[in-house]
This record gives structure tokens, C-alpha cells and sequence, in this order.
């Protein structure tokens, strides 16, 4: 019963953190309220020169993607299985992804060249963009299973004693229109900017990169979990752009 307890708790303050590092990349993309943001930095000091600016937050997304990327392959899941609880697994995925985010935004360089500046509609209509990217974001994960994908669910079920169900495959909403509504949340969110400046560039392109990759890698997970099930949904609906003129048939 104690152990059961600890995975919960565990698996609490894994969730906890997620809340606080994703409500502060809110804060950190869009320069928002926080103390150090992609444009805004609290040093002191004299600031980076270009080359140890691009250097470091070119290090500190690559850790995100290998941290994020490796934990998530099947291989890893099995390996990982020979020291933690499957209850835990999704939890400690969890935790070592915000706190790896939260080294980003701790040890970002800004590098404030302005690549383009907005006024006016056009600033505004990028702003909406921008938080619909944020709210399109956040929905998608609840339109499938927020609790599971964030190890409260499997925590919640050891906790009760019970056996650890896997999840079936469903389209729900948006899933329906792209395969991925989060991953182009976010990119939304990361692209639509009234002022972009060169570190906020190299931020989005760098994370659209990771994106691109790291969706061929979960893609093919995908079809080895769910087979020609999941093969058809590829062939009906596109990975991150929505057609225009309807399914293809």
C-alpha cells in the first residue's frame, strides 16, 4: 500500500512540475509576465556574443529532443521496464521532460536582432494566432486521454491495485482534421509572433526540425502498435496541415 502511495505522490509532483514548465513556456515564447523570457533575459552581466548565444540554446534544444525523443521509443519503454514500475514510466518521462525545459529557459541566451516587426491588424491577428496555437495545444491533449499521456491515469489505477490497461486507438475532433493537433499547436504558438527577433527564429526553426524528425520516429511506434489501423488513418489524414478541399480519396 506505501509503494502504491509513492507512485501516486510520484506521480503528482511529476504533473505538478509539467504544469509549472508548461505554463511558464507560455510565458517564455510570447514574452509574457515571466522574469526571463525567449527576448528577455534577468543577467546582470554583459550579454553573449552571438556565437556562444546560437551555441548554447542550439545545446539546450538538442537535449529536449534527445531527452524527449529517446524516452519515448518502444526500445527505451523496455528497457526502462527492468528498474521502474510501468506506473511510474510515463511519470518519470514527466518529470526529466519539464525539468529539461526548465534548463532551457533558465540558461537561454536572447539574441534580440530583429528579423520582422508587425503593427496594427496584422500584429493582432498574429497575437490570436499565436494563443489559439496555446489553446489548440492544450484541448488536443484532453481530446484523447490528458491524465494518461501525463502518467496520472496509470498512477491512479496502481493505486487502486489494479492492472494497467493499454489505450485504443480513437480520432476524436481534431484528430480528425490532423494527426498531430498538438505538435501544431505548438508550432502555431512557436511561429506567430508580431515581433520576431533572431533567437526567437532560431527557437522555432530548431523546434520545427525536431518535429518533423521526432514524427517520422512515433509514426512508425504507431503502426507497429496499431498495425493497418493506423496505416489508413496516414492515408486519410495529413500530419500537421489540414487540406483545404477536403479528404483525399
Amino acid at each position: 500500500m506505501i509503494s502504491r502511495l509513492l507512485i501516486l505522490l510520484y506521480a503528482l509532483v511529476s504533473y505538478a512540475l509539467f504544469t509549472i514548465s508548461f505554463l511558464y513556456s507560455i510565458g517564455f515564447v510570447g514574452n509574457h509576465v515571466v522574469p526571463k523570457s525567449i527576448d528577455k533575459s534577468i543577467d546582470v552581466g554583459p550579454p553573449a556574443n552571438l556565437s556562444e548565444a546560437v551555441i548554447v540554446n542550439l545545446l539546450l534544444m538538442g537535449l529536449f529532443a534527445i531527452q524527449h525523443s529517446v524516452m519515448a521509443r518502444t526500445a527505451f519503454k523496455r528497457w526502462s521496464a527492468k528498474f521502474l514500475a510501468p506506473a511510474c514510466q510515463r511519470s518519470t518521462y514527466v518529470l526529466l521532460s519539464s525539468l529539461v525545459l526548465l534548463l532551457l529557459f533558465w540558461q537561454w541566451r536572447p539574441i534580440l536582432m530583429p528579423i520582422w516587426q508587425t503593427s496594427g491588424l496584422l500584429a493582432w491577428l498574429l497575437i490570436g494566432v499565436h494563443w489559439l496555437g496555446w489553446l489548440i495545444a492544450f484541448a488536443s491533449t484532453h481530446m484523447i486521454d490528458h491524465f494518461d499521456l501525463f502518467g496520472l491515469r496509470q498512477a491512479f489505477v496502481a493505486w487502486r491495485g489494479a492492472e494497467i490497461s493499454g489505450q485504443s486507438f480513437r480520432t476524436p475532433l481534431l484528430y480528425k482534421i490532423v494527426r498531430h493537433p498538438l505538435m501544431l499547436g505548438l508550432l502555431l504558438a512557436f511561429w506567430a509572433t508580431p515581433e520576431m527577433t533572431a533567437g526567437h527564429l532560431l527557437f522555432a526553426l530548431a523546434n520545427t526540425a525536431y518535429v518533423l524528425v521526432a514524427l517520422r520516429f512515433e509514426e512508425r511506434d504507431l503502426i507497429a502498435e496499431f498495425g493497418a489501423t493506423y496505416q489508413d488513418y496516414r492515408r486519410r489524414v495529413p500530419m500537421l496541415v489540414p487540406r483545404v478541399f477536403g479528404a483525399r480519396r
